[in-house]
């Protein structure tokens, strides 16, 4: 896999980004635990193969779990490899809505200590959903702290990571932004991120695809994942999948694989975050990444995503 300019930033970073939030330890989300030394090992494993990007989160994990895990990899490994790019976000205290411009300082300085690093390569307003679009352009605000950020060179590079389609447009409109993350959006079952994909190419901001299993039903089908980015799936959505794993199934190809290079085969998407939680999910996602798709499997693919619902927003 070649790697892919990310947007405006000249970062290189390879077409799959690994998700950490299962890093973190998420039993209640995820329902298993990930012990500090898996963490640690899937992350070195990580360093060794042929993903070069990292997405992480100053609230992933309990008390940063995800970011200090990260960080205890890098300092073994004597540092951030050459060429390797780790990208986290601000987020609020959990369970609040303190999402101000000190918050926003506050969260920049508990990502440095963890990840034991002395500045940030990429950080993302984390969904800024969670307060509405005037408060986060306020005088004072997260956006405004986090561009002083900027300027200081204590972060290289800003970004917006969020769910709502229209609200990302709003961010990407303020010019502040490099890359922007979409989750759930841009996959074989909904494509509502499409106005947000073209907004960011006509800027040059790169955009970053999330969650293109859709939190498992794109992996296993709707018959055992019958939920869909985090609650029930419509029947709709469960049908259309249904149809999509027996076409994968009549030429062998694990559905994941289908799922997954419905995003990486666009030469729009910079990179495709996949989370993984060991290290055999390493090179279990690159084999899916590179898993050769006949192109009359394709052909009837495409229509059944196109019917794509919009049901997120």
């Amino acid at each position: 896999m070649e790697n892919r300019t990310l947007g405006r930033t000249g970062l290189s970073v390879s077409p799959v980004c690994v998700g950490t939030s299962a890093l973190g330890s998420h039993p209640t989300q995820y329902g298993y635990e990930v012990s500090t030394d898996t963490a640690v090992a899937t992350i070195r494993k990580v360093m060794e193969g042929p993903f070069n990007f990292v997405d992480t989160s100053n609230e992933y994990g309990h008390g940063g779990d995800s970011e200090r895990r990260i960080g205890q990899a890098l300092a073994e490994a004597g540092g951030l490899p050459e060429g390797f790019v780790v990208a986290t976000k601000v987020d609020p205290i959990v369970g609040t809505r303190d999402f101000s411009g000190d918050r926003v300082r506050r969260s920049v300085e508990e990502s440095l200590e963890r990840l034991g690093l002395d500045r940030l390569q990429l950080v993302y307003f984390h969904d800024p959903e969670k307060i509405t679009f005037e408060e986060g352009t306020a005088a004072g605000g997260p956006l405004e702290a986090l561009i002083e950020l900027r300027d200081q060179g204590v972060i290289e590079h800003l970004g917006v990571a969020g769910g709502p389609i229209d609200l990302e447009l709003k961010y990407l409109a303020t010019d502040a932004f490099d890359v922007v993350i979409s989750h759930n959006r841009y996959t074989l079952v909904d494509q509502s991120a499409e106005p947000l994909i073209q907004e960011a190419a006509s800027r040059g901001v790169a955009f970053v695809n999330a969650a293109p299993f859709g939190g498992g039903m794109l992996v296993k089908g709707p018959d055992a994942v019958p939920n869909y980015c985090y609650g029930p799936a419509s029947q709709v959505i469960i049908e259309r999948v249904r149809k999509m794993q027996k076409l994968c199934e009549t030429y062998s190809v694990p559905l994941a694989a289908a799922a997954l290079q419905f995003s990486t085969r666009d030469p729009r998407v910079a990179s495709t975050i996949v989370g993984m939680s060991e290290p055999g999910r390493v090179d279990q996602t690159a084999r899916l990444a590179e898993w050769d798709i006949p192109a009359e499997l394709w052909s009837q693919l495409l229509p059944l995503a196109a019917a794509g619902t919009g049901e997120l927003g």
